[in-house]
């Protein structure tokens, strides 16, 4: 079931309405904070919160495409051994 979910971030309120786990929802933010605000209180000055946005944006994004290659990698090599096994038990059953 949807619910509201509201947070602040960079001195502005969000929401958004979403179906996901209480667990889901926290991770979400915290890894957008984490993104947007960083480890340095001196990002937060010097960066428009407009411009820290995108930046955390395309970080997130960079990191999403990257675990989709690997992805990509582990499901070919997976793909790839099955072949074998499959070749391997086939040989002993003839």
């Amino acid at each position: 079931m949807e619910r509201l979910v509201q947070f602040r971030l960079l001195g502005h309120n969000f929401s958004f309405y979403t179906d996901a786990s209480d667990e889901d929802v926290e991770k979400i933010i915290s890894l957008v904070k984490n993104e947007v605000e960083g480890n340095s209180p001196r990002n937060r000055s010097t960066v428009p919160s407009s411009k820290s946005l995108i930046l955390a944006c395309l970080q997130i994004a960079s990191q999403y495409i990257e675990l989709k290659r690997e992805f990509h990698t582990y499901r070919t090599r997976q793909d790839k051994r099955i072949d074998e096994l499959i070749d391997k038990v086939a040989a002993e059953i003839r």
